[in-house]
């Protein structure tokens, strides 16, 4: 079957939710390059997908200290497109802000100011995410009861983005989402199961606090939910949408 846009973004995000998973391996590493070549031969509509691509292959080699790789692998996601300076302050491509090959890439970008605002809260949700998986990990120790508790997630973003390396972006989000809900979730039903056992084997099992935990796993669910809604993306009225340089390099602040 020939590649689209569509099963490439898909191809895209599987392989990183395994890198997310699974950690910096040869599989996702191979699975990138795969992606790159893939889009690249859709011509322009896969442009973008070339970018998160080389982007996501940068920060693989900044995990394992091979800036010369990374510098490369980033200046061919600029060159396609990708502007994502908010992820090029995270703490693990900062070790590259003195090269002055990284430096000129980095000052070729362009971004509006309403990308640029979609990207600041897109890594911000990516912080929040993790965090809220953390402390439903903890809330749920001990819990007698049987139910699986959803992470509740923010919804991306629909506007439409003035610039493609939004795109990547958002890709980025949705693989952390996934992740994290995916090992929440296997958590759950790994909990839920060991306590149906127990509760059939145990003459001793406590049904009422069970009843209560369930309770009160509901409303925190609820209340996860209804926070995680109102992180929604919104943009700002009046949003400059005319492409600018990025801000300097070192003036943006990571949320990580």
């Amino acid at each position: 079957m020939a590649d689209t846009v569509h099963s490439l973004s898909d191809r895209l995000h599987e392989v990183l939710v395994t890198f997310l998973t699974d950690g910096a391996g040869a599989a996702a590493t191979t699975g990138l390059h795969d992606v790159v070549a893939r889009a690249t031969a859709l011509g322009p509509d896969g442009t973008w997908l070339v970018a998160a691509g080389h982007a996501s292959l940068g920060g693989l080699a900044c995990v394992y200290g091979q800036k010369d790789q990374a510098v490369l692998h980033f200046d061919a996601a600029v060159a396609a497109g990708y502007n994502d300076c908010v992820a090029l302050h995270a703490a693990l491509i900062r070790p590259l802000h003195d090269d002055p090959r990284f430096r000129s890439l980095y000052q070729r970008m362009r971004v509006t100011q309403a990308d640029l605002d979609e990207f600041l809260w897109l890594h911000q949700e990516m912080q929040i995410t993790v965090q809220e998986a953390q402390a439903a990990s903890v809330d749920d120790l001990g819990r007698l009861d049987t139910g699986v508790s959803l992470l509740p997630l923010a919804p991306l973003p629909t506007r439409e983005p003035n610039t493609p390396g939004v795109l990547a972006a958002r890709m980025e989000l949705a693989a952390v989402q996934t992740a994290v809900r995916q090992a929440a979730v296997k958590a759950e039903f790994q909990r839920s199961a060991g306590n149906t056992s127990l509760g059939l084997i145990d003459d001793s099992w406590d049904d009422d606090r069970a009843r209560r935990d369930a309770r009160h796993a509901d409303d925190l669910e609820s209340r996860r939910l209804r926070a995680a809604q109102a992180r929604a993306f919104v943009e700002r009225p009046g949003a400059g949408t005319v492409l600018m340089p990025c801000p300097p390099l070192g003036s943006i602040v990571h949320p990580g």
